[in-house]
Protein backbone atom coordinates (compact mmCIF):
# COMPACT_ATOMS: atom_id res chain seq x y z
CA UNK A 1 0.00 0.00 0.00
CA UNK A 2 1.56 3.30 -1.06
CA UNK A 3 2.02 6.21 1.36
CA UNK A 4 -0.04 9.31 0.78
CA UNK A 5 2.25 12.18 -0.35
CA UNK A 6 1.90 15.55 1.49
CA UNK A 7 0.21 18.25 -0.49
CA UNK A 8 2.45 21.30 -1.06
CA UNK A 9 0.74 24.57 -1.75
CA UNK A 10 2.11 26.47 -4.69
CA UNK A 11 0.03 29.59 -4.27
CA UNK A 12 1.71 32.53 -2.53
CA UNK A 13 0.39 35.87 -1.39
CA UNK A 14 2.62 38.85 -2.13
CA UNK A 15 0.40 41.50 -0.57
CA UNK A 16 2.30 44.27 1.21
CA UNK A 17 1.97 44.49 4.97
CA UNK A 18 1.17 47.66 6.85
CA UNK A 19 4.21 49.58 8.01
CA UNK A 20 4.68 49.63 11.78
CA UNK A 21 6.23 52.71 13.36
CA UNK A 22 8.08 52.95 16.64
CA UNK A 23 5.79 55.23 18.62
CA UNK A 24 7.09 56.57 21.92
CA UNK A 25 4.93 55.93 24.96
CA UNK A 26 3.25 59.15 25.99
CA UNK A 27 4.74 60.25 29.29
CA UNK A 28 3.07 62.19 32.04
CA UNK A 29 4.18 65.81 32.19
CA UNK A 30 6.72 66.94 34.77
CA UNK A 31 6.56 69.91 37.12
CA UNK A 32 9.30 72.52 36.78
CA UNK A 33 10.04 75.17 39.41
CA UNK A 34 11.61 78.57 38.69
CA UNK A 35 12.64 80.38 41.92
CA UNK A 36 13.51 84.04 42.31
CA UNK A 37 17.26 84.30 42.82
CA UNK A 38 18.43 85.98 46.02
CA UNK A 39 22.21 85.70 45.66
CA UNK A 40 25.11 86.70 43.39
CA UNK A 41 23.14 89.76 42.23
CA UNK A 42 21.62 87.43 39.67
CA UNK A 43 19.29 89.23 37.27
CA UNK A 44 18.78 86.45 34.74
CA UNK A 45 15.93 83.94 34.68
CA UNK A 46 16.50 80.48 33.19
CA UNK A 47 13.19 80.22 31.30
CA UNK A 48 11.40 83.09 29.54
CA UNK A 49 7.58 83.28 29.29
CA UNK A 50 7.75 82.12 25.65
CA UNK A 51 9.72 79.02 26.69
CA UNK A 52 7.27 78.35 29.53
CA UNK A 53 4.38 78.46 27.02
CA UNK A 54 6.11 75.81 24.89
CA UNK A 55 6.68 73.56 27.92
CA UNK A 56 3.06 73.86 29.00
CA UNK A 57 1.84 73.12 25.47
CA UNK A 58 3.91 69.92 25.68
CA UNK A 59 2.02 68.79 28.77
CA UNK A 60 4.33 70.01 31.53
CA UNK A 61 3.54 72.23 34.54
CA UNK A 62 5.59 75.27 35.53
CA UNK A 63 5.61 76.98 38.93
CA UNK A 64 7.17 80.46 39.01
CA UNK A 65 7.98 82.35 42.19
CA UNK A 66 6.60 85.88 42.36
CA UNK A 67 8.93 88.37 40.59
CA UNK A 68 11.35 85.64 39.46
CA UNK A 69 11.76 87.36 36.09
CA UNK A 70 11.42 90.96 37.29
CA UNK A 71 15.15 91.82 37.03
CA UNK A 72 15.12 90.69 33.38
CA UNK A 73 11.90 92.69 32.80
CA UNK A 74 9.65 89.64 32.55
CA UNK A 75 6.47 90.29 34.56
CA UNK A 76 4.41 87.76 36.49
CA UNK A 77 1.51 88.45 34.14
CA UNK A 78 3.57 87.29 31.15
CA UNK A 79 4.26 83.99 32.92
CA UNK A 80 0.65 83.53 34.01
CA UNK A 81 -0.54 84.32 30.47
CA UNK A 82 1.84 81.59 29.26
CA UNK A 83 0.10 79.15 31.61
CA UNK A 84 2.48 79.11 34.58
CA UNK A 85 1.33 79.06 38.18
CA UNK A 86 2.61 82.11 40.10
CA UNK A 87 3.26 81.51 43.81
CA UNK A 88 4.52 83.72 46.62
CA UNK A 89 5.82 80.79 48.66
CA UNK A 90 9.46 79.90 48.02
CA UNK A 91 8.85 76.51 49.66
CA UNK A 92 6.18 75.64 47.09
CA UNK A 93 8.52 76.33 44.16
CA UNK A 94 11.21 74.12 45.70
CA UNK A 95 8.79 71.18 45.90
CA UNK A 96 8.95 70.83 42.09
CA UNK A 97 10.77 67.63 41.00
CA UNK A 98 12.84 69.69 38.53
CA UNK A 99 14.31 73.01 39.65
CA UNK A 100 15.74 75.39 37.06
CA UNK A 101 17.91 78.17 38.53
CA UNK A 102 19.92 80.96 36.96
CA UNK A 103 22.27 81.12 39.98
CA UNK A 104 24.12 78.35 41.83
CA UNK A 105 22.60 76.54 44.81
CA UNK A 106 23.49 78.39 48.02
CA UNK A 107 23.27 77.61 51.72
CA UNK A 108 19.86 79.28 52.04
CA UNK A 109 18.46 76.83 49.47
CA UNK A 110 19.56 73.64 51.22
CA UNK A 111 16.66 73.22 53.67
CA UNK A 112 14.20 73.65 50.79
CA UNK A 113 15.73 71.03 48.50
CA UNK A 114 13.77 67.79 48.07
CA UNK A 115 15.07 64.22 48.07
CA UNK A 116 15.94 62.96 44.56
CA UNK A 117 15.39 66.41 43.05
CA UNK A 118 16.84 67.37 39.66
CA UNK A 119 18.56 70.77 39.61
CA UNK A 120 19.72 72.57 36.47
CA UNK A 121 21.81 75.63 37.33
CA UNK A 122 25.25 77.27 37.04
CA UNK A 123 28.01 75.86 39.25
CA UNK A 124 30.39 78.83 39.72
CA UNK A 125 33.48 76.87 40.79
CA UNK A 126 35.13 79.92 42.36
CA UNK A 127 32.39 80.29 45.01
CA UNK A 128 31.24 76.67 45.43
CA UNK A 129 31.35 75.57 49.08
CA UNK A 130 32.11 72.11 50.44
CA UNK A 131 29.06 72.13 52.75
CA UNK A 132 26.65 72.97 49.92
CA UNK A 133 27.95 70.12 47.78
CA UNK A 134 27.76 67.61 50.67
CA UNK A 135 24.18 68.66 51.53
CA UNK A 136 23.12 68.12 47.90
CA UNK A 137 24.74 64.70 47.97
CA UNK A 138 22.83 63.74 51.14
CA UNK A 139 19.55 64.64 49.45
CA UNK A 140 20.48 62.40 46.49
CA UNK A 141 20.21 65.32 44.07
CA UNK A 142 20.91 64.95 40.36
CA UNK A 143 22.55 68.18 39.25
CA UNK A 144 23.42 69.51 35.80
CA UNK A 145 25.66 72.57 35.43
CA UNK A 146 25.31 75.27 32.77
CA UNK A 147 29.09 75.47 32.38
CA UNK A 148 29.59 71.80 31.44
CA UNK A 149 26.41 71.22 29.45
CA UNK A 150 27.25 70.02 25.93
CA UNK A 151 25.17 69.60 22.80
CA UNK A 152 25.41 66.80 20.22
CA UNK A 153 28.26 68.59 18.41
CA UNK A 154 30.42 68.63 21.55
CA UNK A 155 30.03 72.41 21.95
CA UNK A 156 28.97 74.16 25.15
CA UNK A 157 25.93 76.21 24.08
CA UNK A 158 25.26 78.15 27.29
CA UNK A 159 28.94 78.88 27.88
CA UNK A 160 29.27 80.06 24.29
CA UNK A 161 26.24 82.37 24.52
CA UNK A 162 27.38 83.84 27.85
CA UNK A 163 30.92 84.21 26.47
CA UNK A 164 29.64 86.12 23.46
CA UNK A 165 27.76 88.48 25.78
CA UNK A 166 30.73 88.85 28.15
CA UNK A 167 33.17 89.57 25.31
CA UNK A 168 30.97 92.17 23.64
CA UNK A 169 30.08 93.77 26.99
CA UNK A 170 33.71 93.90 28.17
CA UNK A 171 34.59 96.52 25.57
CA UNK A 172 31.49 98.61 26.26
CA UNK A 173 32.38 98.55 29.97
CA UNK A 174 36.01 99.42 29.24
CA UNK A 175 34.95 102.36 27.06
CA UNK A 176 32.79 103.62 29.93
CA UNK A 177 35.55 103.44 32.56
CA UNK A 178 38.13 105.10 30.32
CA UNK A 179 36.05 108.26 30.65
CA UNK A 180 37.16 111.05 32.97
CA UNK A 181 33.99 110.81 35.06
CA UNK A 182 35.04 107.31 36.14
CA UNK A 183 38.64 108.29 37.00
CA UNK A 184 39.86 106.88 33.71
CA UNK A 185 42.40 108.46 31.38
CA UNK A 186 39.74 110.42 29.57
CA UNK A 187 40.47 108.54 26.36
CA UNK A 188 37.93 107.75 23.66
CA UNK A 189 38.35 104.08 22.83
CA UNK A 190 38.20 104.48 19.06
CA UNK A 191 40.06 107.76 18.72
CA UNK A 192 39.13 110.39 16.11
CA UNK A 193 40.68 111.87 12.97
CA UNK A 194 44.28 112.83 13.66
CA UNK A 195 44.35 111.09 17.07
CA UNK A 196 45.52 107.51 17.53
CA UNK A 197 42.93 105.02 18.83
CA UNK A 198 43.22 103.42 22.26
CA UNK A 199 45.31 100.27 22.48
CA UNK A 200 43.51 97.12 23.70
CA UNK A 201 45.31 93.96 24.86
CA UNK A 202 43.20 90.78 24.93
CA UNK A 203 44.61 87.74 26.74
CA UNK A 204 42.88 84.68 25.33
CA UNK A 205 41.59 83.86 21.84
CA UNK A 206 38.53 81.87 22.91
CA UNK A 207 34.93 82.98 22.44
CA UNK A 208 35.16 85.81 25.01
CA UNK A 209 38.38 87.04 23.41
CA UNK A 210 36.91 86.79 19.92
CA UNK A 211 33.84 88.86 20.74
CA UNK A 212 35.89 91.36 22.74
CA UNK A 213 38.13 91.75 19.69
CA UNK A 214 35.11 92.17 17.38
CA UNK A 215 33.63 94.88 19.63
CA UNK A 216 36.96 96.68 20.05
CA UNK A 217 37.61 96.69 16.30
CA UNK A 218 34.06 97.89 15.63
CA UNK A 219 34.66 100.80 18.02
CA UNK A 220 37.88 101.64 16.19
CA UNK A 221 40.43 100.51 18.80
CA UNK A 222 43.86 99.04 18.10
CA UNK A 223 43.75 95.36 19.16
CA UNK A 224 46.48 92.89 20.11
CA UNK A 225 45.64 89.33 21.12
CA UNK A 226 47.74 86.89 23.18
CA UNK A 227 47.15 83.15 23.55
CA UNK A 228 49.34 80.09 24.04
CA UNK A 229 47.31 78.06 21.55
CA UNK A 230 48.39 78.92 18.00
CA UNK A 231 45.36 77.10 16.55
CA UNK A 232 43.05 79.40 18.51
CA UNK A 233 44.92 82.44 17.21
CA UNK A 234 44.58 81.13 13.63
CA UNK A 235 40.87 80.46 14.13
CA UNK A 236 40.42 83.98 15.50
CA UNK A 237 42.06 85.48 12.41
CA UNK A 238 39.82 83.41 10.14
CA UNK A 239 36.52 84.07 11.92
CA UNK A 240 37.10 87.81 12.24
CA UNK A 241 38.17 87.89 8.60
CA UNK A 242 41.10 90.27 8.92
CA UNK A 243 44.70 90.23 10.04
CA UNK A 244 45.24 90.96 13.72
CA UNK A 245 48.37 91.47 15.78
CA UNK A 246 48.65 88.14 17.62
CA UNK A 247 51.30 86.49 19.78
CA UNK A 248 51.89 83.54 22.05
CA UNK A 249 52.11 84.51 25.72
CA UNK A 250 55.74 85.44 26.27
CA UNK A 251 56.04 87.26 29.65
CA UNK A 252 58.53 89.97 28.60
CA UNK A 253 56.58 90.82 25.44
CA UNK A 254 53.25 90.78 27.31
CA UNK A 255 54.64 93.09 30.02
CA UNK A 256 55.93 95.48 27.36
CA UNK A 257 52.55 95.66 25.64
CA UNK A 258 50.69 96.12 28.95
CA UNK A 259 52.85 99.14 29.80
CA UNK A 260 51.53 101.02 26.78
CA UNK A 261 47.90 99.89 26.61
CA UNK A 262 44.71 101.63 27.74
CA UNK A 263 42.62 98.45 28.20
CA UNK A 264 43.60 94.88 29.16
CA UNK A 265 40.99 92.14 28.95
CA UNK A 266 41.51 88.79 30.70
CA UNK A 267 39.62 86.20 28.65
CA UNK A 268 41.80 83.11 28.83
CA UNK A 269 39.67 80.00 28.14
CA UNK A 270 39.90 76.90 30.36
CA UNK A 271 37.68 73.82 30.20
CA UNK A 272 38.06 72.90 33.87
CA UNK A 273 39.86 74.07 36.96
CA UNK A 274 41.30 77.49 37.69
CA UNK A 275 42.39 80.03 35.11
CA UNK A 276 46.21 80.32 35.15
CA UNK A 277 47.70 83.56 36.50
CA UNK A 278 49.21 85.08 33.38
CA UNK A 279 49.70 88.71 34.47
CA UNK A 280 51.79 89.26 37.60
CA UNK A 281 51.36 92.07 40.11
CA UNK A 282 54.64 93.54 38.85
CA UNK A 283 53.23 93.72 35.29
CA UNK A 284 50.10 95.49 36.57
CA UNK A 285 52.17 97.99 38.56
CA UNK A 286 53.90 98.95 35.32
CA UNK A 287 50.66 99.85 33.54
CA UNK A 288 49.66 103.48 32.94
CA UNK A 289 47.55 105.15 35.65
CA UNK A 290 43.91 105.38 34.55
CA UNK A 291 44.11 102.33 32.31
CA UNK A 292 41.44 99.65 32.69
CA UNK A 293 41.59 95.92 33.44
CA UNK A 294 38.48 93.84 32.65
CA UNK A 295 39.07 90.36 34.08
CA UNK A 296 36.34 88.32 32.38
CA UNK A 297 38.02 85.14 33.70
CA UNK A 298 37.37 86.05 37.34
CA UNK A 299 34.60 83.44 37.65
CA UNK A 300 37.38 80.84 37.38
CA UNK A 301 39.86 82.71 39.56
CA UNK A 302 41.06 85.38 37.15
CA UNK A 303 44.24 85.66 35.08
CA UNK A 304 45.54 88.89 36.72
CA UNK A 305 47.35 88.46 40.03
CA UNK A 306 45.74 91.68 41.32
CA UNK A 307 42.17 90.58 40.52
CA UNK A 308 39.63 90.37 43.34
CA UNK A 309 35.96 89.53 42.90
CA UNK A 310 33.69 92.59 42.70
CA UNK A 311 29.92 92.98 42.22
CA UNK A 312 27.50 94.78 39.92
CA UNK A 313 26.76 97.23 42.77
CA UNK A 314 30.43 97.97 43.37
CA UNK A 315 32.15 96.80 40.17
CA UNK A 316 35.57 98.47 40.33
CA UNK A 317 38.52 99.18 42.59
CA UNK A 318 41.90 100.88 42.03
CA UNK A 319 45.28 99.24 42.41
CA UNK A 320 48.53 100.87 41.26
CA UNK A 321 46.33 103.56 39.71
CA UNK A 322 44.76 100.96 37.40
CA UNK A 323 40.97 100.48 37.33
CA UNK A 324 40.04 96.83 37.95
CA UNK A 325 36.62 95.55 36.85
CA UNK A 326 36.25 91.98 38.16
CA UNK A 327 32.54 91.15 38.18
CA UNK A 328 32.23 87.35 37.83
CA UNK A 329 28.84 87.41 36.15
CA UNK A 330 29.05 90.01 33.40
CA UNK A 331 26.10 88.57 31.39
CA UNK A 332 23.78 89.18 34.36
CA UNK A 333 24.20 92.90 33.66
CA UNK A 334 22.49 92.25 30.32
CA UNK A 335 19.85 90.05 31.86
CA UNK A 336 17.17 89.94 29.18
CA UNK A 337 19.53 88.93 26.37
CA UNK A 338 21.24 86.40 28.64
CA UNK A 339 17.90 84.94 29.80
CA UNK A 340 16.77 84.40 26.22
CA UNK A 341 20.06 82.66 25.39
CA UNK A 342 19.83 80.30 28.39
CA UNK A 343 16.16 79.60 27.76
CA UNK A 344 16.88 78.61 24.15
CA UNK A 345 19.05 75.76 25.46
CA UNK A 346 17.17 74.65 28.59
CA UNK A 347 13.65 74.52 27.12
CA UNK A 348 14.41 71.93 24.37
CA UNK A 349 16.40 69.90 26.91
CA UNK A 350 13.42 69.77 29.29
CA UNK A 351 11.05 68.74 26.50
CA UNK A 352 13.43 65.94 25.47
CA UNK A 353 13.80 64.81 29.08
CA UNK A 354 10.03 64.78 29.51
CA UNK A 355 9.56 62.65 26.40
CA UNK A 356 12.24 60.22 27.59
CA UNK A 357 10.88 59.81 31.11
CA UNK A 358 13.36 62.05 32.93
CA UNK A 359 16.88 63.44 32.80
CA UNK A 360 18.37 60.15 34.00
CA UNK A 361 16.79 58.25 31.09
CA UNK A 362 17.83 60.95 28.63
CA UNK A 363 21.44 60.65 29.82
CA UNK A 364 21.31 56.93 28.93
CA UNK A 365 20.58 57.75 25.27
CA UNK A 366 22.42 61.07 24.93
CA UNK A 367 26.04 60.43 25.88
CA UNK A 368 27.05 64.07 25.38
CA UNK A 369 24.66 65.10 28.17
CA UNK A 370 26.69 63.19 30.75
CA UNK A 371 29.48 65.77 30.72
CA UNK A 372 27.20 68.33 32.37
CA UNK A 373 26.06 66.07 35.23
CA UNK A 374 28.22 66.59 38.34
CA UNK A 375 25.85 64.86 40.79
CA UNK A 376 23.84 61.75 39.92
CA UNK A 377 21.35 60.68 42.60
CA UNK A 378 23.72 61.95 45.27
CA UNK A 379 26.93 60.48 43.78
CA UNK A 380 29.68 62.96 42.86
CA UNK A 381 30.54 62.36 39.20
CA UNK A 382 32.88 65.30 38.56
CA UNK A 383 36.52 64.31 39.05
CA UNK A 384 37.78 67.89 39.50
CA UNK A 385 35.28 68.53 42.33
CA UNK A 386 36.19 65.24 44.02
CA UNK A 387 39.87 66.26 44.00
CA UNK A 388 39.19 69.79 45.18
CA UNK A 389 36.94 68.85 48.10
CA UNK A 390 38.46 65.43 48.83
CA UNK A 391 35.16 63.62 48.20
CA UNK A 392 34.52 60.20 46.71
CA UNK A 393 34.31 60.17 42.92
CA UNK A 394 32.03 57.76 41.05
CA UNK A 395 32.15 57.20 37.30
CA UNK A 396 28.86 58.37 35.80
CA UNK A 397 28.93 55.83 32.97
CA UNK A 398 29.08 52.97 35.47
CA UNK A 399 26.30 54.51 37.55
CA UNK A 400 23.96 54.89 34.58
CA UNK A 401 24.76 51.38 33.35
CA UNK A 402 23.98 49.95 36.80
CA UNK A 403 20.53 51.59 36.72
CA UNK A 404 19.44 49.71 33.59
Amino acid sequence: MSKKQPVVSTSFSYETLEETLDVKVKRDGVTIGIPKEIAFQESRVALTPDAVAVLINNGHSVIVEHDAGEAAHYRDKEYSDAGAKIVHSREEVYKAPILVKSAPVIEEDLDLLQMNQVIISPLHLSVLEHGVLCAMMKKKVTALSFESLQDDTGAYPIVRSMSEIAGSAAMLIAAQYLGSANHGKGVLLGGISGIAPAKVIIIGAGIVGEYAARAALALGASVKVFDNNVSRLMRLQNTIGRRLWTSVIEPKLLAKQLRSCEVAVGAFPVESGRTPLLVTEEMVSGMRPGSVIIDASIDRGGCFETSEVTSHESPIYMKYGVIHYCVPNIPSGFARTASQAISNVIMPLLIEAGEDGGLENLAWHKLYLRNGIYLFKGHLTNFYLSQRFDLKYTDLNLLIASQR
